[in-house]
């Protein structure tokens, strides 16, 4: 028998140089609490800010050359620090 859709476990996943890739039932909402439809159980959100459907991945990451590690970044350091 299978879980029930709101008990599987949501899975997020940084792709190095890629979008973010959510596994599982989630709901997407923008900043005002208005609800973007997912219809899918996976979906990539973009982390390059130049997807034209955004917050969704289109792929232009390839073609904008981004850059962005795989785990977790240390931080930058501040100027003057």
């Amino acid at each position: 028998m299978a879980a029930p859709r709101d008990t599987l476990p949501v899975t997020i996943t940084p792709y190095r140089d890629g979008p973010l890739i959510v596994r599982g039932p989630v709901r997407l909402q923008d900043m005002h609490g208005t609800e973007i439809v997912v219809e899918r159980e996976t979906v990539a959100l973009c982390r390059c800010g130049r997807s034209r459907t955004r917050p969704f991945c289109d792929g232009t990451h390839k073609l904008t050359h981004f850059r962005a590690p795989t785990g977790a970044e240390n931080g930058r350091e501040r100027p003057g620090a």
